[in-house]
């Protein structure tokens, strides 16, 4: 399922929101532009490589660019290619706003980087020896579905549904959706071996459990949860 949009207005602009989209865009724009090598040194340089934060490893100079604690910030800005960037910042458009209008926008920004911290974490903590690189602004990502979820888990969301050759547009409960991406990140975390690469799932599971755990701290006293 692909998420399209939303029901649920908000009452002011997502700055924020729409902030990282525009940040995120701009910096993948940036790795492009640098070739094949210097996009390769800017994902091992800023992005989050297991083994140099959690053991000290040292990377090889130049991939040396900042010390790793600091690559948990940089990782979220990342992306390794435009799907990867699309994907995420369709799932950000859709999600982030309702969840940046119930905390406010300063709050906001701490609770996506600590969302996103956190699912750094969850993916690292499984293979701390691992030298290949994190990036992506998933983790954090999943902060804001995992929010979201106790925010307005009865919200319509319209889904396009691949059906072989034909598509089917429908309008899901947001319970239905994100539980079902929940699952999904879950199952997929169980099965994928952690030392071959790709899609961080683990970081998706740490970061939704972070996003579902800080929304009663982070959210507004006026903001319900299970509102609608």
């Amino acid at each position: 399922m692909i998420p399209l949009r939303d029901d649920v207005p908000t009452r002011s602009p997502p700055v924020f929101t729409i902030g990282f989209i525009v940040v995120c865009s701009l910096v993948f724009l940036w790795q492009i532009s640098l070739g094949e090598r210097g996009f390769e040194t800017i994902v091992y340089g800023l992005g989050v490589v297991p083994a140099a934060l959690l053991h000290n490893e040292t990377l090889p100079a130049e991939y040396y660019l900042i010390p790793p604690p600091l690559t948990l910030l940089t990782s979220m800005f990342l992306h390794g290619s435009w799907m990867h960037l699309i994907g995420n910042m369709l799932y950000l458009w859709i999600f982030g706003n309702n969840v940046e209008d119930s905390m406010g926008h300063a709050r906001f920004v701490l609770f996506y980087v600590v969302c996103g911290v956190a699912a750094a974490f969850a993916q690292a903590l499984l293979n701390p020896d691992s030298a290949i690189p994190m990036i992506g602004a998933s983790g954090a990502i999943s902060g804001v579905l995992g929010a979201y979820l106790l925010l307005h888990p009865r919200a319509r969301v319209l889904v396009l549904v691949p059906l072989g050759f034909f598509t089917q547009l429908v309008y899901l409960p947001a319970m239905l959706v994100l539980g079902l991406w929940f699952v999904l990140q879950v199952v997929s975390s169980a099965l994928a071996d952690p030392g071959t690469g790709g899609v961080a799932f683990a970081a998706h599971v740490g970061g939704f459990v972070a996003g579902m755990a800080l929304i009663p701290v982070f959210k507004r006293r006026d903001a319900k949860l299970f509102f609608s």
